[in-house]
């Protein structure tokens, strides 16, 4: 009997299996055809990214090739980074905008060099490295004209982040501007003592502790 009846729910659950595929089959295979295309899609969007990253990467490199040639213009150099950066993926959007930046900058454009530092450094749609660094050289560069004091507060925050030691060397420029040599030498003392400051900056802090002094 038990088989009798088995056989009779079976039967039941088939002949619903029916209707239900009659009613929503082409719905069913719709989602699964929809199903299909989004993975296609995604598929084909990262294969798309990967094509632009490539062929951005040979125009960046070109650009940086071109720039470092002896007698390069560089204001021509840094309009090309620039309009590079207005079409590439934001990686290389925001190394683009601080080469043009770093490019501005050494051919006399102060101002165009500090306004593009300023926007990558407000950006916050980009990796926070990128835009605490564009806070870095906007401050660097800013003391010449700037107010020290002002330049220490924006650097503040970034005095524990990756770019500490760089940091340190501008507020002890900072400190030297606004007069304060002891406060200087404390911290270029510092930077010439902690194992973690990359060599460079060891070796500026150790040239300008000579120069006031220290």
């Amino acid at each position: 009997m038990a088989d009798i009846f088995d056989e009779v729910e079976e039967d039941l659950r088939a002949e619903r299996m029916k209707r239900l595929m009659a009613r929503y089959g082409g719905l069913l295979a719709g989602l699964m055809l929809l199903a299909v295309a989004c993975v296609g899609g995604w598929q084909g969007w990262r294969w798309w990214q990967a094509r632009q990253s490539a062929q951005t990467a040979e125009v960046y490199m070109a650009a940086n090739k071109s720039a470092a040639e002896p007698g390069a213009d560089g204001r021509a150099a840094a309009d090309r980074f620039a309009a590079l950066a207005a079409e590439a993926p934001p990686g290389y959007r925001s190394l683009a905008r601080l080469r043009a930046a770093a490019l501005r900058a050494e051919a006399g454009d102060r101002a165009g060099a500090l306004a593009l530092w300023e926007e990558v450094a407000r950006d916050g749609s980009i990796d926070p490295l990128y835009r605490d660094l564009g806070t870095v050289m906007w401050g660097l560069h800013s003391l010449d004209a700037g107010d020290p004091a002002a330049i220490e507060g924006r650097l503040a925050p970034l005095a524990e982040g990756p770019w500490r030691a760089s940091v340190q060397e501008i507020r002890a420029l900072a400190a030297m501007k606004r007069g304060a040599t002891e406060e200087a030498k404390q911290l270029l003392t510092s930077l010439t003592t902690a194992p973690a400051t990359p060599q460079g900056v060891r070796d500026r802090a150790g040239k300008l502790l000579a120069e006031i002094g220290g």
